[in-house]
């Protein structure tokens, strides 16, 4: 956890930073379960709960909400909410991971 000097940190008390400028960028169908927003002085921005306002904060620079919302747009995150057969797993959606070429591994000794 890393505590600058204002105080702000990763996981505080989402209550600590007021309860002024949270906003919900988008809404939905959710219930009024979603996310909320709010832009701090130094601009990074907190993330928290809407149905937890008390709860912890998750704190991001521009740069890191800036690549969060490009890979969104960009469609990375579709996976998130595809429809998945009954019983499947996350594991199961993640892409293939890269193999080493046969040749290329080391062949176990037996002694």
């Amino acid at each position: 956890m890393t505590i600058t000097d204002d105080g702000v940190y990763n996981g505080m008390p989402a209550s600590e930073l007021g309860e002024a400028g949270w906003e919900r960028p988008w809404s939905g169908t959710s219930g009024g379960q979603c996310v909320e927003m709010k832009r701090l002085a130094d601009g990074r921005v907190a993330v928290r709960q809407s149905t937890d306002p008390a709860g912890p904060a998750l704190i991001y620079t521009p740069e890191e909400m800036g690549a969060f919302v490009a890979g969104v747009k960009n469609g990375l995150a579709d996976h998130i909410t595809a429809p998945q057969p009954c019983g499947s797993r996350a594991a199961k959606r993640r892409p293939p991971h890269r193999q080493t070429p046969q040749a290329a591994r080391p062949t176990p000794s037996i002694t």
